[in-house]
This record gives C-alpha cells, structure tokens and sequence, in this order.
C-alpha cells in the first residue's frame, strides 16, 4: 500500500506518509509534489469566489488525480491494482468524512483500485480579490475540445441556455478549445483550467482519475454563479457517447478500468449522491448516456456549426504521442471514424490519421492491439451475441433499467463494424 497526503505547503508532514503533495502552492520545498497551483489565480484575476464547500470538493478530486498519477501500478502484486491510503485536508473534515464511504465506492470504480480516504482539518479554501463577480450564466458545460463535448456545447446554446464553458487545459487543444467557445458562446464566460499535478517521482502514465479534476473545475464555476447563490440547483452538462460511458471491455483481457469510466452512470450517481449529501446543489447530466457518438453527431441542433467545427476536436488517445495528429488506430479513433460513417459526412479531421488505412495487415494497422480488439468484438457479438461480449459489465444493480445502455453498446459495435468493413480488416 501506498501512502499519499494531500495538504497546504504550511502544514505538517503526517507521520508515515510515502508521498506528500502541495495543495493549491507553488512551493518546491524537499521533496514533495504540488497540485492545483493554477487553479485559484485564473478564478481570482475573474473576480470568481467559490464557496469553501466546493473548494473542498475540488480539492477531493485534486488529490484523488495527484494519488492515481505518484502511484505505480507496476509495483502491485498482479501490474494493475494498486491498494492507495489517501489523506485530504480541508476546511470541513467532518462534513467530508461523512461522505468518506460514497466517494471511496466511486474511486474504486473509476481506477480498479483499493482506496481508503481520510479527510483532515486546516484545508484550503482560496479567496478573491477585490469585488466579486457572480457569473449571469445559468448552467455549466465541459468543454474538453472532444467531438462530444463540442456536440454538447452547441445543443446546449441551440436549448436557449447561456452557457458557462469549463474546459481542462490539455496540451494540443487549450487553442481549440478557445476558438470552439469563442463560436459557439461568444457571450459566454470560458474558463480553462489545467489540474497540473506535479509527482515527486515518475508519473504513472495510465491516470484513470484525471477526468475527475474535470467534474472538479466544473463545480466550482457553478458555484459561482447568480443562480446556485439564489438557492437554485445549477446543471453541470457533461457530455459524452454511451457507448465510451459504458465502457465495456472490447475482450477477456481488457478489464474495465483500462479505461476511464468518468461519465458511466454508476459513477455519476455516486457521485451526485456525495455532492448532494454535503449540500452542493450542483446536477449532474449526461443528456447522451444512451445515444453513439455517430447519433450524437446526427442529432446535433446545428449541423452547419458542428460542420464548421467537427474537423478540429480531438478524440485520440495518443494525440500527444503522434504529434498532435490522431493516430486513427487506438480505440477512441475507430469510434470517431466509425461515428463519421455513421453521420453521412466525409471525415475531414485536421491532418487525417496517422495510421489511416487499418486494412493493412501489419502490426501498425490491422494487427495493432486496439484494432485487433475490437475486431475481436465485432466476431464476439457476430458469432455469439451481444450478451457474450457484456458479461455482467452491465447489470441492474448498477444501472437499474439496464436494456438502453445493452442496446447503446449493441448500436455503437455496429458503427464500429462498419468502418472496419470499409477498411476489409480481418
């Protein structure tokens, strides 16, 4: 097991930790790790002043970021689990140790690890200067520069809505990011924000709870806003295909967790449980957690805006690793371009695929890892059903009515069939 505290650069170490990390600091003191040091001078310079409540949140899904990316999963017995003790200071321990159990649940969820979070006093709750501003905006939107946030984004101005435009800073898309909010809500506040965890040691590279800061920058900007302080419940929109939602492992040595499960259902609720139980009256809603990417793009309220747009988002998994060009092979990819076909339209991405034609029979296109496994998929579900390849990844106790999220996955295995029966992949 793996000790990680999370607390301010003036705060004592807590005997036993293996790793300390810097809350909210620019600090480099020894050798400790720092987290959210860009975050609260963004907000200030806006005149944006979260209440301590929703900083604390924040601070929950910093270090939980912070934890899963200083822990090596190669150093646990079976190369993927890891067991991860974390301790969270924040303004109000008892509040938040009382939704200990429900936050624990979701974050073993989200990475497929054993966590234990405890939440200590003497947190961090930074404030503003000079006059506040309450933001106008009546709900909040993630707008990741994905293809489904940006779907989201535009639905939610054509709704009559004025957004609130939360994005997480990524490398390769803080531009586009811009440009996207900049069309689509030129009205709108847009603000970016990046987690910027900073390990003492090597990073670990799978980072199953990154997203979570997401839900994090998404909170804090409604809280932020004239209607959450008039009591009323502020809508997060966090916009994302079933079909990635759910998740569902592509083959036997796939598990879950190999992949992030931010936006499942099972994850949203839990955590809408945690917000709401502590009294932070932020909703949660993913309006698409039974449509495909390919639907999301046909429904789209404005299909000459998302025309305009579409080319530029990014999906890819290794984007960073193939020069900001998507590779057109890792799994994100093949739904991207299946949901192309899907829409009717020809898909003009910015500077293609890397690896563009997966009927090429070598280890760099049809043979690579991801397009054999859902090649894998598409025989499974052929040959023996749909019921073969879920498993019991969906299931009632879960998800309750279980039939729509069977039938998303069933409709985006069929996207994906189509684009590998355009390339001929075996």
């Amino acid at each position: 097991m793996i000790s990680v505290a999370c607390l301010p650069a003036d705060l004592g170490d807590i005997p036993g930790t293996d790793v300390r990390f810097d809350l909210y600091s620019h600090s480099r003191i020894g050798d400790r790790g720092r987290v959210g040091n860009r975050v609260p001078g963004p907000l200030q310079k806006l005149g944006l002043r979260p209440p301590a409540i929703a900083w604390d949140f924040t601070t929950f899904a910093l270090a939980a970021v912070a934890a899963d990316e200083t822990a090596p999963r190669d150093r646990s017995p079976d190369g993927w689990t890891r067991e991860i003790a974390l301790t969270i200071a924040v303004t109000d321990p008892d509040l938040w140790n009382g939704q200990a159990a429900v936050l624990t649940t979701a974050l073993r969820f989200l990475s497929g690890d054993i966590w234990h979070i405890n939440f200590v006093g003497h947190g961090i709750a930074p404030t503003g200067r000079g006059r506040e501003r309450l933001r106008p905006e009546n709900l909040v939107c993630l707008l990741s520069g994905g293809m489904d946030s940006l779907v989201g984004a535009i639905d939610v101005v054509r709704e009559g809505h004025q957004p609130l435009l939360v994005s997480q800073i990524a490398k390769g898309d803080s531009a586009d990011q811009r440009w996207f909010a900049q069309t689509i809500a030129p009205s709108s506040l847009h603000l970016q924000l990046n987690h910027h965890a900073r390990p003492p040691g090597r990073s670990e590279r799978s980072q199953r709870a990154r997203s979570l800061a997401f839900l994090g920058f998404g909170v804090l900007a409604a809280s932020c806003t004239t209607a959450y302080r008039d009591g009323i419940e502020v809508e997060l929109r966090i916009p994302e295909n079933g079909f990635i939602s759910q998740n569902v492992p592509l083959t036997p040595m796939r598990t879950g967790s190999l992949s992030t499960k931010t936006t499942h259902p099972y994850f949203l609720a839990l955590m809408q449980d945690a917000l709401r139980s502590a009294g932070l009256h932020v909703r949660l809603n993913n309006p698409y957690a039974v449509a495909t990417k390919g639907e999301m793009l046909s429904a789209c309220q404005d299909q000459q805006m998302l025309a305009k747009l579409a080319s530029a988002s990014t999906s890819c998994g290794r984007f960073s690793r193939t020069g900001f060009q998507h590779c057109g092979r890792c799994v994100p990819c093949q739904v991207r371009r299946g949901a192309y076909m899907a829409w009717g339209r020809a898909d003009d991405t910015v500077k293609g695929y890397k690896y563009d034609d997966l009927g090429i029979g070598d280890a760099r296109h049809g043979r690579f890892d991801d397009v054999r496994s859902v090649a894998l998929a598409i025989e499974n579900v052929r040959r023996n059903g749909l019921a073969e390849l879920i498993g019991g990844s969906i299931n009632t106790q879960l998800l309750g009515n279980a039939a729509p999220y069977k039938d998303v996955v069933r409709r985006g295995i069929s996207e994906l069939a189509a684009l590998h029966a355009a390339y001929g992949v075996p």
